[in-house]
């Protein structure tokens, strides 16, 4: 760890010289050292959903400090939106960061690493960036001081949003980007094009990537109680055992993909999360809980895997004696996360203009999924990946976002500063492609 704790800890001049125009590197100039601390500040305190609490206190002073208009907050919970003008006509945009840590531990030796603790489904358990939301935060915060600074010669209008809750609100409550739209989002300010971005551990910092159409999976969680009877551990025949029918229907579920799906055609992902039965080692309890995820990019099949799982459960419960009860999904999933053909050939010049045309990835399907997704069917979106894995290192083999040893490469705030203000400029004056 000491390598990366050096590395984390410098502030680097080892970005290489980008193709961004003079007045975008001046701009990102001025704001590096902020976002550098803002990000640092955030890992350090991390808030799961719907609990962003303090990140949104800092983001409003923030915005109102630099004097943006319309400044909201407590929208879908946490979220903070706000306007800035700029001093010329020109297209309205938006632009999203999400600002949710994870329930997971950081294992990390950087003096900024997270110690919070919270309760996530009745459990006690860490609190960490370990998705590197911080960044997303902190590089976007960054942007709009840049443009509040040029705003005299800003075409346009662009909304600000910083959302809670992208990993999903806790159970029982709503949040994330449907929860902002439902209440109004796009009511008063209809952008005609939204934009986001988030860095990504299978790529090397310095690196941008970007894909047409279909990016990210429709994600999908599904909940399965199995309801056995109760019976001492040295006498199985005395009650229904639901961890073997459990097993039993995990195993078998495995199948859905591997022979009921053309994953041929598009991927298609069934994954347990979760196993939850028993207290002790000589009692076969009454019930064991499932938790898990469906990933697809088609809604036919999405349909299908449903229908599947359902009855996967259904009949293997049944081989064993036992019952189930099966929500599949157990509350409406992100869709597919599309980023719009046309939108994408505009801008992806002005990534390779911010960061090299060496260093701008064409990405294959991603199985991950965003909430971005609810923002793009409304408006057309783009939503592009800065790489985290430090130069060197293989980013294939790097511990990927939601681990507890996920890393962040700081020259990854520079390359989304720089890539996101370029984008923006290019896009407001028409001069990308």
């Amino acid at each position: 760890m000491r390598h990366l704790l050096l590395a984390a800890l410098a502030v680097t001049s080892s970005l290489p010289a980008s193709a961004a125009d003079p007045q975008v590197e001046a701009m990102a100039a001025t704001v590096d050292a902020k976002v550098l601390a803002w990000r640092r500040d955030l890992h350090q305190h991390p808030e799961l959903g719907n609990r962003e609490v303090r990140t949104a206190r800092q983001v409003a002073e923030h915005l109102r400090a630099l004097g943006f208009d319309d400044i909201r907050t407590g929208v879908a919970t946490t979220g903070v939106t706000a306007v800035l003008r700029g001093g010329k006509p020109g297209p309205r945009i938006a632009l999203r960061a999400d600002m949710d840590a994870l329930p997971v531990t950081e294992r990390s030796d950087l003096p900024f690493a997270s110690k919070a603790t919270a309760t996530f489904r009745g459990e006690a358990v860490g609190v960490m960036h370990a998705c590197g939301h911080d960044a997303h935060t902190a590089i976007l915060m960054g942007v709009a001081e840049a443009l509040a600074k040029a705003r005299a010669d800003l075409p346009g209008e662009i909304l600000f949003v910083f959302q809670p809750a992208e990993e999903g609100p806790p159970d029982g409550e709503a949040g994330g980007a449907s929860e902002m739209l439902r209440q109004g989002l796009f009511a008063g300010f209809k952008p005609e094009a939204i934009f986001g971005l988030h860095v990504f551990s299978t790529l090397n910092a310095g690196q941008v990537g970007w894909r047409s159409g279909p990016a990210m999976a429709a994600s999908d969680r599904f909940n399965i109680v199995v309801q056995g009877r109760q019976t001492h551990g040295s006498r199985p025949w005395g009650g229904v055992d639901p961890i073997v029918a459990a097993a039993d229907m995990i195993g078998t579920a495995q199948t859905i993909v591997s022979r009921r799906q053309n994953i041929s055609r598009l991927p298609v992902v069934v994954s347990f999360g979760a196993i939850k039965g028993g207290i002790r080692y000589n009692i076969i309890p009454d019930s064991v809980e499932l938790i898990g995820t469906i990933r697809t990019f088609d809604d036919g099949m999405r349909d299908a895997v449903f229908a599947d799982l359902a009855n996967v459960a259904e009949k293997v419960a049944a081989a064993h004696g036992a019952t189930v009860v099966a929500k599949i999904p157990d509350k409406p999933g992100n869709p597919v996360t599309y980023n719009d053909s046309a939108l994408t050939e505009r801008v992806v010049p002005s990534l390779r203009k911010a960061v090299g045309e060496a260093n701008v990835v064409a990405m294959d399907l991603n199985m991950g999924a965003e909430d971005f997704s609810f923002y793009a069917r409304e408006v057309p979106g783009f939503f592009f990946f800065v790489g985290a894995t430090p130069r060197g290192q293989d980013a294939l083999r790097a511990p990927s976002n939601h681990s507890p040893a996920f890393f962040l490469d700081e020259d990854a705030l520079k390359v989304g500063t720089r890539a996101m203000l370029q984008l923006v400029l290019d896009h407001q004056r028409g001069t990308g492609a």
